[in-house]
């Protein structure tokens, strides 16, 4: 049984829920690889880099039921549910997008010598 949200609500737990998992997943990905004798900042940056997309799917939830809402939105007329799985999916990038940044700004891999 899936439990709706409010709108505003459901934006900024994507938006949140897309940080998280790529703030999590590359500090924790960097304590693997200084467990390993990797250095840690370079590969927070890499991981970072390569868990944006996931980071979006696991907060617009990862399932079809945004595909079946696009769907629905385009072919049956609902443009109102439409422009909300939009805005979630532009939230959730803009939640990864802030944790890369995070990132870089820690590892300082964007500045070059």
């Amino acid at each position: 049984m899936e439990i709706k949200l409010a709108f505003f609500p459901a934006l900024v737990q994507s938006y949140f829920l897309a940080l998280g998992v790529l703030l999590g997943g590359a500090i924790i990905g960097g304590i693997g690889a200084f467990l390993m004798g990797q250095p840690p900042l370079t590969s927070m940056y890499r991981f970072a880099l390569d868990l944006k997309i996931w980071a979006v799917v696991s907060a617009i939830g990862g399932t079809f039921d945004t595909f079946y809402t696009v769907d629905r939105g385009l072919f049956s007329g609902e443009t109102r549910d439409l422009v909300k799985q939009i805005f979630l999916i532009l939230t959730a990038i803009g939640g990864a997008q802030t944790g890369v940044t995070i990132i870089t700004w820690l590892a300082q891999e964007h500045i070059s010598t």
